[in-house]
C-alpha cells in the first residue's frame, strides 16, 4: 500500500471517528468546513486525496489538528514524551515556569502541565470556554490560587480542581518556591 493509500484511508477513519465524536451529521460538518457533502462523503468513503486546504478546514470545523486526521496510527496509541521534548511556554530570570507535559484529544483537548512559581511571582489566566475544567495538585510549597476573585490557599500534598471559564490566578505568596502539577480538560467543540 503506498504512503497516499495510507494517507487516504487515515483521512477516511479519522474524519468518521471526530464527527463522531463530535456528534456532527455530514450536513453540519459541510456547513462548518465550508466543504461540499459530496466532497466529505467521498473523503469518508476514502474515495478521493483532497486538497491540503480542505483538510484544514475539515480540521478546524472539527478542533482538531491536520496530524490528528492524517495520522497512521490504528488500535489503542501510547504516547511517549520525553522530558526534553516537553514544551516550555514560558519562565522568569527567577526560576518560575510552566511546562506542558502532554496533551490528547478525548473527547476535547485534555493537557498535563508542570509548574513552578518562585515566592512573589504569579501567572494570571483569562477564562476558558465553558466546561473547562481544571485539576492541580501541589508538590511543593503553597499555591495561592484565585479564582473569579476569590483566594484559596492550597498547600503542598493537597489537590484543587475548579471550573476555570471565569479569570483565575496562580500565585506564590510564600518564601519557598511552589511546584505543583494540573491537568487541563477543555470541552469538545460544539
Amino acid at each position: 500500500m503506498s504512503d497516499l493509500d495510507l494517507l487516504t484511508q487515515s483521512l477516511a477513519r479519522n474524519v468518521k471517528h471526530w464527527r463522531a465524536v463530535r456528534g456532527f451529521t455530514l450536513d453540519v460538518l459541510a456547513t462548518r468546513a465550508n466543504v461540499s457533502r459530496g466532497m466529505l462523503i467521498q473523503i469518508e468513503q476514502a474515495r478521493t486525496n483532497p486538497s491540503l486546504g480542505t483538510v484544514v478546514k475539515i480540521g478546524d470545523a472539527l478542533g482538531v489538528s491536520i496530524t490528528t486526521l492524517l495520522e497512521y496510527e490504528q488500535g489503542p496509541q501510547v504516547r511517549i514524551v520525553p522530558a526534553d521534548q516537553a514544551v516550555r511556554l514560558w519562565r522568569t530570570d527567577t526560576g518560575s515556569y510552566n511546562l506542558l507535559l502532554a496533551g490528547t484529544e478525548a473527547p476535547g483537548p485534555l493537557e498535563l502541565w508542570e509548574w513552578r512559581l518562585m515566592p512573589g511571582e504569579s501567572s494570571a489566566s483569562d477564562p476558558h470556554p465553558t466546561g473547562t475544567a481544571e485539576l492541580l495538585h501541589v508538590l511543593e510549597g503553597e499555591l495561592t490560587l484565585t479564582v473569579d476573585g476569590v483566594e484559596y490557599r492550597v498547600p503542598a500534598g493537597a489537590t484543587a480542581s475548579f471550573e476555570a471559564n471565569t479569570p483565575h490566578t496562580y500565585g506564590n505568596t510564600g518564601e519557598v518556591p511552589m511546584r505543583m502539577v494540573m491537568a487541563v480538560s477543555v470541552p469538545p467543540v460544539n
